[in-house]
């Protein structure tokens, strides 16, 4: 199949070339600047045709152009102005055409990236949506990945992911101004859909990774704020793939009161999750419909109403999974045969009113009525019969790497019955009055929230016959099911609980403009709270920024920024390893210290941004949690206190002329202490140190109680680098690749027994690398004949992408099993392998 696709790509491409001949001429000549130095890479184009071509080191350029034909010739260049010129060539003529451009103002010239709102919020390039290569779908979420500083993530197949140490429920997201959720009862990357962002309705992008404005919420991590457009025009377009397809349309009408975005989009994993090492029949699909509508009655006045359905379905027949792991000399192999099935269900529903009063542009209101819903069920019966063997590691035996000894057999059982459905109402009002001196903001927000949630939950292990735990045998006995031999399950949770609450919220903040005739400054400061009927608890969190622009360092920025970040707990965090809620927990806290610094620069003519943060976030009545692919289970208690600092870099800029590139590095350590926790080493009579299952004297005679103290969190990644590059054909730039690479340490883990100490193992380093090449086959203007079927189009792309393209094996989670003499065994759960995926994106 993969060959199949590679071939009809090419052909597809190399037809295209075949179309429209005609007489041609050529346009040759310098491009130079104002002090006479030749430019090299000078992008020159024909408007409304594709194809082009850049200058050499000399500034010199050689361009096909059709004859007989009035055009208009653009000779662009980062940091310079934009020249076009309309000439008319004979057809075989040469006609020589010399250019000088004129140099921009660096302060004249948008770089993605750069500080824009002295709140500590980046801009993001939403542009970038439609181009970044995506194993999820959720290409908003995965240019957050790539572009914002301090963010990482092990799951290509998720969209979650952790900023500075934080774990994913600890972000922030919000669409105009409307706080979003995501569903509960997700555990795996191959249940998720596609996130509430739909890529094709954003407007505009910022981003935090710390020390943001008091205007927004109560998460202790990152935000993420999101505006969708305001149609000024009609425009369309759809893209489709492998993985699955979407489309959108937009419109106003002709006195621009009423105007309307839309989008509906489509995926399916199957052909990703047929990559897994687990073989079976994968049936997962999502639907969702988005839409915004806006009316604008008065110039002051405006109303709009955002609303979304969306339906995710997962199902799973697992047939077998074979595992090989282990070391040089030491090489298993875990063999499993599944019987049963897994049906998921996660339907959503999010629906926004926004009024909004502005009169000036100094003031304006908003008053914001949401809601949203979620039912979700999640129910399966897995049996899984396993035998683990040795593998041979001889390179000189015949059977080499073949089953030889066998180190246990067993059987494994699997099931849920998992329900739970949540509502959450809200009003809110915002404010903000400008000034030349000051900005004043404010909001108050009141939220019912009704959670019902049903769980029941075991996991049963048989080792070698015996059921494990394993209860004392009473052999012999009438009745073998006495008190004291209960069957005992490896997990059981059994719970049924239901809560309904109100927060109360607002903030008050203001941003000063202290600035003087050498530098500039912008002192931002705020306060928010919170009260919970549930906990009976108030909340006040101030937060100050001050941002520093020298006059005398024009290209230079510094930042400085703190304050506490409370979370109040959702229900994820209230509920236990039991399943039952603990309504008395706290909100956590997260006090912030953050110090930046932002270079603007030139590089061979062009510009770049240099962003560095260092910070350090003091972390206290923490709720201890573990990690599961992307679920998490809480320890449903304050009982924790930590930290976690780095430093973050990222450099973003016209690496090649025309196309802008990010490569980011990130160094980071968080830690918790777990108040409380203890536990005892055993030594035997020679005085040595018991270690059970390879102790041969494991008859205790002495006991040390230790103390762990801080151990990392399951979000410990030491070492981070992201890179994002895009390269296109010098002489035909509408040929493009988009390559993206990720590398990160390893994160802790340890056997499931609940004891945060013993998660001090380290999953393997996450190395992937996605590659994409894109063909721009209908480019912006062009024109075509009255009877063309394209003619309609504004632009037309079609992409390959490989994703792993390194064939690695990236760890997602463990799956641990154990003998009869309880010595136990993680089983790695890989992620997916190379795949390759062709796409179409079309706009009208």
């Amino acid at each position: 199949m993969t060959n199949r696709f590679l071939i009809g790509f090419l052909i597809f491409i190399l037809a295209t070339k075949a179309f429209g001949q005609q007489p041609e001429g050529t346009l040759y000549g310098q491009v130079t600047n104002e002090s006479g130095e030749e430019l090299e890479l000078v992008n020159v184009a024909v408007i409304g045709m594709t194809g082009g071509t850049v200058t050499d080191s000399e500034g010199k350029y050689e361009l096909k152009v059709p004859a007989n034909a009035l055009i208009k010739v653009a000779f662009s260049y980062i940091g310079y102005n934009r020249e076009i010129f309309t000439v008319r060539i004979s057809a075989n003529q040469k006609r020589k055409l010399d250019v000088n451009l004129s140099i921009k103002f660096i302060e004249t010239t948008t770089i993605e990236g750069k500080r824009t709102d002295n709140q500590g919020m980046k801009t993001l390039p939403a542009r970038m949506t439609k181009e970044i290569p995506t194993v999820s779908g959720n290409a908003v979420e995965e240019l957050v990945k790539r572009t914002g500083l301090g963010v990482s993530s092990n799951n290509e197949l998720s969209s979650q992911y952790s900023v500075r140490g934080g774990n994913y429920d600890e972000n922030l997201v919000y669409v105009n101004g409307i706080q979003i959720y995501r569903p509960f009862l997700v555990s795996t990357g191959e249940q998720e859909g596609l996130s509430f962002l739909n890529p094709d309705l954003v407007e505009n992008i910022k981003f935090s990774a710390g020390g943001f404005a008091a205007k927004y919420g109560d998460k202790m991590s990152s935000v993420l704020d999101i505006t969708y457009k305001e149609p000024e025009r009609f425009d369309a377009g759809f893209q489709a793939s492998l993985l699955g397809a979407s489309a959108f349309a937009q419109d106003v009408n002709s006195k621009k009161t009423l105007s309307y975005i839309a989008g509906i989009r489509y995926k399916t994993n199957q052909y990703l999750l047929n990559s897994l090492e687990t073989s079976g029949e994968y049936q997962p699909t999502f639907l969702d419909f988005q839409g915004l509508v806006l009316w604008k009655p008065s110039p002051v006045f405006h109303v709009s109403l955002l609303g979304n359905i969306s339906e995710n379905i997962y199902e799973m027949i697992p047939e077998s999974r074979e595992t090989r792991f282990g070391t040089l000399n030491e090489a298993l192999r875990f063999k499993v045969y599944f019987d049963g099935r897994e049906v998921d269900r996660f339907r959503t529903y999010n629906s926004a009113l926004t009024l909004r009063f502005e009169p000036s542009d100094e003031f304006n209101i908003r008053l914001i009525a949401a809601a949203y819903r979620s039912d979700e069920s999640e129910t399966y019966d897995i049996q899984g019969q396993y035998w683990l063997d040795e593998l041979e590691t001889d390179l000189g035996a015949d059977d080499f790497a073949s089953a030889g000894i066998n180190r246990g057999v067993g059987t494994y059982l699997e099931h849920a019955r998992n329900y739970l459905k949540a509502d959450v109402f809200s009003v809110k009002h915002m404010g903000s009055f400008l000034n030349e001196k000051w900005n004043l903001h404010w909001g108050l927000k009141a939220q019912r929230e009704i959670i019902n949630d049903e769980m029941w939950e075991y996991t049963m292990l048989d080792s070698a016959g015996y059921s494990l735990p394993h209860s004392p045998d009473n052999i012999g006995n009438m009745f073998p099911f006495t008190p004291d031999n209960t069957l005992e399950m490896n997990k059981l949770i059994v719970s049924e609980s239901s809560i309904s609450s109100t927060r109360y919220s607002g903030y008050l903040q203001n941003k000063w403009d202290l600035s003087n005739e050498q530098t500039e400054y912008y002192l931002t400061t705020g306060m928010r709270f919170q009260y919970w009927t549930l906990n009976d608890e108030w909340l006040i969190s101030p937060r100050l920024s001050i941002d520093i622009d020298p006059t005398w360092e024009n290209d230079i920025t510094y930042r400085l920024a703190g304050g506490v970040y409370y979370q109040p707990p959702f229900f994820r965090e209230m509920r236990g390893f039991d399943g039952r809620l603990n309504t008395d927990i706290q909100a956590q806290r997260s006090i912030h210290a953050v110090a930046g610094q932002y270079w603007d620069f030139l590089a061979w003519g062009r510009p770049f941004h240099f962003a560095t943060e260092i910070y350090y976030k003091h972390l206290d009545n923490l709720i201890p949690y573990e990690v599961d692919n992307v679920r998490l289970r809480y320890f449903a208690d304050n009982m924790a206190h930590g930290y976690a600092t780095g430093v973050d870099m990222k450099i973003n800029g016209e690496f090649v002329n025309g196309v802008e590139s990010y490569a980011g590095l990130s160094v980071m350590q968080t830690q918790a202490d777990i108040e409380g926790d203890y536990y005892f080493e055993y030594y035997n009579s020679d005085g040595e140190l018991i270690v059970p299952g390879f102790s041969v004297n494991d008859t205790p005679v002495d006991s040390v109680k230790k103390e762990p103290g801080y151990v990392p969190r399951p979000t410990d990644r030491r070492v981070n680098f992201t890179l994002y590059f895009q390269d296109y054909l010098p002489k035909n730039p509408t040929y493009k690749m988009h390559l993206n690479l990720v590398f990160g340490t390893g994160l802790p883990f340890g056997p499931p027994s609940h004891e945060r100490y013993k998660d001090t193992l380290r999953m393997p380093s996450y190395k992937r690398v996605d590659i994409g090449f894109s063909k721009q086959l209908i480019a912006e203007d062009q024109g075509f004949r009255a009877n063309s079927p394209f003619r309609h189009f504004e632009s037309i792309w079609v992409t390959l992408e490989v994703f792993n393209l390194l064939q690695n094996n990236n760890t997602v989670s463990y799956l641990w099993i154990s003998d009869i003499n309880n010595r136990q065994y993680a089983i790695p759960k890989y992620l997916t392998s190379r795949r390759i995926n062709f796409r179409l994106i079309a706009k009208f």
